[in-house]
């Protein structure tokens, strides 16, 4: 597996960037619940005076990590982050406008949310539309090889999958606890069954599996 690294960050705080911020969003692709989006700024050496910053062991591409292990290092990446933030949109927005805008809409609303303005944003593989694309760069496989990025995807993850496991209790019938919204079989067969729930995605031509 591939290791996430500082490299981008350490070029680019040479480079005279301070705040660097790290995106990912988290559920994009799947059939119900909120798309969600995490940001991180690891400190510069500059920064780091008194604090007790380390490389952080285990970060890796939030997909191939055991819920164990997410829920371990979402502990010491919001420890080591000079700050963090979570954004989310709802379905509602998301039938309104469709992915791709409630995806852009989310990682403004988790650049907004954090306590320092980034210099510079660094996201997997998209650019966040309406800011300057020199301050940005979308890196190809950025969660595996990042680990601003991969750091945003985990603590991104194990907000969404908290966040359905407990609609999984109001709409237990879908599964959503064990595949997190996502199209599976079972979720396929659950939809051909029972319909849509009031989470769905109705924008992503779900009917056909009516």
């Amino acid at each position: 597996m591939i290791t996430p690294t500082l490299d981008i960050e350490k070029t680019l705080w040479k480079s005279g960037c301070s705040y660097i911020c790290g995106l990912d969003e988290v559920g994009r692709g799947s059939f119900a619940g909120p798309v969600v989006v995490g940001a991180v700024i690891f400190p510069s050496p500059r920064h780091r005076r008194g604090m007790n910053f380390q490389p952080i062991d285990g970060l890796a591409d939030s997909k191939f990590l055991k819920p164990r292990q997410r829920e371990r290092l979402v502990g010491v990446i919001k420890e080591q982050a000079m700050v963090w933030s979570i954004a989310e949109i709802g379905v509602a927005v998301i039938n309104k406008v469709g992915i791709g805008k409630a995806t852009q809409m989310a990682f403004r609303k988790a650049i907004k949310s954090l306590e320092k303005s980034p210099d510079f944003i660094l996201i997997d593989a998209f650019y966040v539309k309406h800011i300057n694309r020199k301050r940005q760069k979308a890196v190809k496989d950025g969660d595996k090889i990042c680990a601003s990025i991969s750091a945003a995807s985990i603590i991104a993850k194990v907000y969404r999958d908290k966040l359905m496991r407990k609609l999984h209790k109001k709409y237990p019938k879908y599964g959503f606890a064990k595949n997190k919204g996502y199209g599976t079989k079972f979720h396929q067969e659950a939809i051909r069954e029972y319909g849509l729930s009031r989470i769905h995605r109705r924008s992503f031509d779900l009917q056909k599996f009516l």
